[in-house]
């Protein structure tokens, strides 16, 4: 077997996804809640409704507060829900 080194090991895995969208909660210890919105258009009558799915995110200095626009990147589970880590503050809350 060859040995593989972290470059090579990333290209095989493929890139991580990245979502981007507003905090909606910052209560629990070092964990964001996320929201990210799209818009998708309905089948029959052709009007674009909007979507919102709620992402649990880690973040690790407690930095991001609600109403701030975020990056997110998929990561290794952990914990139950956790599935996303906190990749940038895009903009903060006014």
């Amino acid at each position: 077997m060859t040995e593989t080194t972290n470059t090579s090991e990333a290209t095989e895995r493929g890139r991580r996804k990245a979502q981007v969208g507003t905090v909606i909660s910052n209560k629990m210890d070092k964990t964001i809640v996320v929201a990210v919105e799209r818009m998708m258009k309905h089948r029959r009558y052709a009007k674009y409704i909007r979507r919102t799915k709620k992402l649990t995110a880690h973040d690790a200095q407690n930095t991001c507060n609600i109403g701030d626009v975020v990056r997110v990147t998929e990561t290794r589970p952990l914990s139950k829900r956790k599935r996303w880590t906190l990749a940038a503050v895009i903009s903060k809350a006014k």
